[in-house]
């Protein structure tokens, strides 16, 4: 019998690389890729424990599934000191002046 390619297992490893990308934009990109890349390979493992045999694709679905699970913890670090930074300058105007006060000090 013909092996066949487990379903979304490239989509899979595709979604787990756009989570660890997706934390450099605050974290919300990352977290939305990874869980559903999480979601999606959790379904794939389902299917191929069933059969085995019949599937090939399993370490694209594995790799993807490892790099979700890094991208979501990327993301909540972002996410965390997204929120710390915030709490701390007082909002963006206080990111913002803080910024302008560095950039007037030396010259920029």
């Amino acid at each position: 019998m013909e092996k066949k390619e487990l379903p979304n297992s490239t989509l899979i490893l595709v979604f787990g690389i756009l989570s660890i990308i997706g934390c450099c934009c605050y974290g919300i990109l990352g977290v939305v890729f990874g869980i559903i890349a999480l979601v999606m390979s959790n379904r794939a493992i389902e299917i191929y424990s069933a059969n085995p045999e019949l599937y090939t694709g399993y370490q694209n679905v594995k790799t993807g599934r490892i790099l979700a699970i890094i991208g979501l913890v990327l993301s909540a670090l972002s996410i965390i000191s997204l929120i710390v930074s915030l709490i701390l300058y007082g909002g963006f105007g206080g990111i913002y002046e803080m910024q302008e006060e560095i950039l007037r000090e030396y010259g920029g």
